[in-house]
This record gives C-alpha cells, sequence and structure tokens, in this order.
C-alpha cells in the first residue's frame, strides 16, 4: 500500500499502558481532533527549540495561538497562586486533550521556563500584563 502524499506524517503512538495520550482512541474516533497527532517526534524537537529561544512575552504569545492553531493545544501561561519569585512561580497548564503525550506535557513548560531563566524580562512582561507589579 502506497502512502497518500498529502497526508501528513503521524507522530508514532506511545508503548501501552506507558503514556496517557490515547493515542488510539484520537484515531479510532472519526469526529476526534486529531491534529495534535501532526506533531511527530521531529516537529516536537523543532517546537521545544522555538521555544527554549523565546525573545519576549509577544513572541510566546505567538507561539500559544500557533500550538492551538496547528495542532490544538491550549496552554494557559500565568503567574502561579503563590508568591512568584523566579520562572519556578510561573504556572503553566494544558486544557485537557487527547492524544497529547505525557513527555510533551512536561518538556513544553521545561522549554517555556528555561526560557524565561534566560530572559528574565519575559516574566516580568507576564506579571505586568496581570498587573501584578502594580505599575511599578
Amino acid at each position: 500500500m502506497i502512502a497518500d502524499m498529502d497526508t501528513p506524517p503521524l507522530r508514532q503512538p506511545c508503548p501501552p499502558a506507558v503514556c496517557i495520550c490515547r493515542h488510539r482512541e484520537l484515531l479510532d474516533d472519526a469526529r476526534g481532533d486529531r491534529r495534535i497527532l501532526r506533531l511527530t517526534r521531529h516537529e516536537e524537537r523543532r517546537l521545544l527549540e522555538r521555544l527554549e529561544n523565546l525573545q519576549d512575552l509577544d513572541d510566546l504569545r505567538h507561539l500559544q495561538r500557533r500550538m492551538h492553531e496547528q495542532l490544538g493545544i491550549r496552554l494557559e501561561v500565568a503567574p502561579g497562586h503563590h508568591e512568584v519569585r523566579s520562572a519556578r512561580g510561573i504556572a503553566i497548564t494544558f486544557a485537557e486533550q487527547a492524544g497529547l503525550c505525557r513527555k510533551t506535557r512536561r518538556a513544553i513548560p521545561a522549554a517555556i521556563r528555561r526560557a524565561m531563566e534566560r530572559r528574565p524580562e519575559i516574566v516580568w512582561r507576564l506579571l505586568d500584563s496581570f498587573d501584578l507589579l502594580g505599575g511599578a
């Protein structure tokens, strides 16, 4: 059987009982949002590299929009409920989504935090966008 050249490559499923991604379930459901399956391991590495090299808060917001448009990933980046003293105090959460691998759920926030540690002005702008600096 020859693969359709118009069909993008899909992510290979995680081994059974190792992940919570529900990859097979998503493939079997014709009505499900399959965009996340376009995030192959190669594309995931490219995304993580891009996230690690964020330039500013606008760049982060742009990537959040693109991840939602292209992959269906809803990513929320906001100050945590407790005092924020570093990039570790920023809450990075995902909306529930079938097909999003457990490892990817850990790797994306880690890449964003590394970018924030390299460029603390991203954290400051984020805090300011929530008016947590009080106009300082």
